[in-house]
């Protein structure tokens, strides 16, 4: 409390400049304990400085990321309203692939080498080789749909049957390859497809299947770097290096 026998000014019985003009205030505004008030926002702002410096960074490069997905899927607003107006569901496709693809350049720069491969009617059969999350096959099937209009229908590898404990028991009851995800880094991520095997009636499946492996591999000999790491492949976001041209 502000003792009346002190006043603002210059002598003995003068109290703090801080003191006085918060005392000035208080007759301004007609608010009484204005000081105690002011004691508890500098406290609650000590409190809450270091999660504010610590989050709004974060929340910062979100905003911008959410405002990039965003641009993305509004340079494709004449698509999408063609697609809505001809069939709901089709719009709707759309838009998820939209979004997924705007996530997959934002996130990781994502590229497809080869599309022109993909046949634009008829059946094909891709066999297709991912990390260790399958998130670049999803940004391959949007990719997909976004410029060639087809959908691909997913067959799982027989791995899905040597997944142990509790993962395998989460497959048997609801049929979904459940399986411990890690990595997430924005890493450069690239898809590059092969020339077509076209299909050849005179050679049995055991043939074909070794023909496909031999060509797998002879794409990850070419364009996969062997040993990998994290920090090279974050770096590959910055320049345009590849390892075969």
């Amino acid at each position: 409390m502000i003792d009346k026998n002190q006043t603002c000014g210059i002598g003995q019985d003068s109290m703090p400049y801080m003191t006085c003009l918060i005392h000035i205030f208080e007759d301004w505004f007609g608010v009484e304990q204005l000081e105690d008030y002011l004691s508890f926002a500098n406290y609650l702002l000590w409190v809450f400085t270091p999660l504010i410096l610590l989050i709004l960074p974060y929340f910062t490069i979100f905003l911008l990321y959410l405002t990039i997905i965003f641009l993305h899927i509004y340079k494709r607003k004449n698509v999408l309203r063609e697609a809505y107006s001809h069939n709901l569901w089709d719009g709707a496709r759309k838009t998820v692939a939209t979004l997924w693809d705007g996530h997959a350049a934002v996130w990781h720069g994502y590229e497809v080498h080869g599309m022109e491969k993909i046949p634009e009617e008829g059946p094909a059969l891709i066999i297709f080789y991912h990390g260790a999350i399958p998130i670049d096959f999803y940004y391959f099937m949007a990719k997909i749909f976004i410029h060639k209009g087809r959908t691909c229908r997913v067959v799982a590898d027989h791995f899905v049957f040597k997944i142990p404990g509790l993962f395998r028991w989460l497959y048997e009851k609801f049929r979904y390859p459940f399986a411990p995800m890690y990595g997430g880094f924005p890493v450069k991520l690239r898809t590059y497809l092969g020339d077509p095997i076209p299909y050849d009636p005179e050679i049995t499946a055991e043939e074909l299947a070794e023909k496909t492996k031999n060509a797998v591999q002879a794409l990850i000999d070419k364009h996969q770097r062997i040993p990998g790491n994290i920090m090279s492949a974050l770096l590959e976001r910055f320049h345009k290096n590849q390892k075969i041209k």
